[in-house]
């Protein structure tokens, strides 16, 4: 499984998320997101949606009978109802993706930066994952230590 770690230092996390959405339904995958956070998961789902006009991001909050068919689920689990293969922890928080994903994000800003480089240094000690990590540079990711 691959892990990629990413930094938040200047969008606000749903702006972030808004972009690594676009990625992954571009890429043909779905995309569960998880935070514990009602809030911040109606925050993420409202730029979701108002991202671009032209290509919204489609989305539903975990919970009622059309989970398995949204593109992207937010949810306060990590059960991806809706078969989802790519995770975004949007809150900073770890959570052990078990073996359901193939691709885990975990996005992490200053006041979780301590718990993300414990969960870096966790995971480089399983042979499984492979681990990246990525900062912003004005307005793109770019790989870097």
């Amino acid at each position: 499984m691959r892990v990629d770690f990413y930094q938040l230092s200047r969008d606000p996390a749903p702006v972030a998320i808004a972009l690594l959405a676009r990625k992954t339904i571009e890429a043909g995958e779905r995309l569960l997101v998880v935070a514990d956070d009602l809030d911040m998961l109606e925050s993420i789902s409202k730029t979701l949606w108002e991202a671009s006009p032209e290509a919204f991001l489609a989305n539903g909050i975990a919970g009622d009978e059309h989970d398995a068919r949204q593109p992207i689920l937010l949810s306060g689990e990590v059960d991806p109802a809706n078969s989802a293969k790519f995770l975004l922890l949007a809150d900073g928080e770890w959570r052990d993706p078990g073996d359901t994903f193939t691709r885990t994000m975990l996005l992490f800003d200053a006041a979780t930066i301590e718990a993300a480089r414990q969960t870096w240094k966790a995971l480089g000690e399983r042979n499984e994952i492979e681990r990246k990590f990525w900062k912003q540079d004005g307005g793109r990711w770019v790989e870097g230590p």
